[in-house]
């Protein structure tokens, strides 16, 4: 109940072709154009869904909005009540923005770092499958994850735990914390830093191949591979990072694990399997064992 997954990320970038040329050549992503109002936005095709991920030109690159679908109208009502309560400011999105997102119901709030972020109820199915090289099998499944660091850590955990009702699944000391609002192991992270910025977004592939082609792809473009190919620790996904045209990473992953209720959180300690090899320094980075 409550809020069900990570529905979509929308971005202000500076170079929008930038971007569709990086999706298109390492990932094999198509993508369609569309407008809200009189302003363009580009949308990314990961899954059969209308989009996850939106392009807005931009004078500067900047998160847009951060989306979480809503399992009913009922709770979009329970969840306004419990924002509300804690000293957050609900409104509903413009008719065009509803339209935009393929939502029956839509709201927003600001978060304690300045992000706009929406509650989506419903969501619109507008091709029965994306298309996608011949050699990708499925190739990009969807988005997975969203992991941002700031200052202000334990307000927006208190908002997504608290309030929200996110559950915590595992946590790095110090201060790196996974939550999760169904069984994926986790859907957003939150981390100290001394600046509030995006670390990374996931992008869900349906293989271990297609990670691996998306990987020759990148190296045969020389698109920027900011962290190696890599087994994490705490959710068994095999990824690697790419550093996109706005300067953040995004992580290209496989094999996540599910959690249930039963589970424990925990500090996992060693970040890493195997790999995962920075070239440049891991902010993140702790003495582990």
């Amino acid at each position: 109940m409550g809020v069900r997954k990570l529905g979509h990320v929308g971005l202000n970038v500076t170079d929008v072709d930038a971007w569709t040329d990086l999706f298109s050549r390492t990932l094999g992503v198509g993508v369609t154009f569309d407008k809200i109002g009189k302003e363009d936005v580009a949308l990314l095709e990961l899954d059969e869904f209308k989009y996850r991920l939106a392009l807005y030109p931009s004078e500067e690159n900047s998160p847009r909005e951060l989306g979480w679908i809503v399992d009913s109208p009922a709770e979009l009502e329970r969840i306004t009540r419990r924002l509300t309560a804690a000293g957050f400011t609900v409104q509903d999105g413009s008719a065009d923005e509803v339209v935009l997102r393929g939502a029956t119901h839509l709201r927003w709030f600001t978060d304690p770092v300045g992000h706009r972020v929406e509650l989506a109820v419903g969501e619109s199915k507008v091709r029965s499958a994306p298309a996608r090289p011949v050699d990708a099998g499925p190739g990009v499944t969807g988005l997975g994850h969203f992991v941002l660091a700031s200052p202000r850590l334990d307000e927006l955990r208190e908002l997504y735990e608290s309030v929200l009702e996110f559950k915590l699944t595992d946590y790095r000391a110090p201060g790196l914390y996974f939550l999760r609002c169904n069984r994926t192991h986790h859907s957003i992270a939150l981390a100290q830093a001394e600046t509030t910025a995006i670390h990374h977004v996931e992008i869900e592939h349906g293989s271990i191949d297609d990670v691996g082609r998306a990987h020759d792809r990148a190296v045969a473009h020389g698109v920027p591979i900011s962290i190696s190919l890599g087994r994490h620790m705490n959710d068994k996904a095999i990824s690697f990072y790419i550093r996109n045209p706005s300067g953040f990473h995004l992580e290209i992953g496989y094999g996540g694990i599910e959690v249930g209720d039963d589970w424990t959180p925990h500090d996992f300690g060693k970040s890493d399997v195997w790999g995962h090899r920075h070239a440049e320094a891991n902010p993140f980075a702790a003495s582990t064992p």
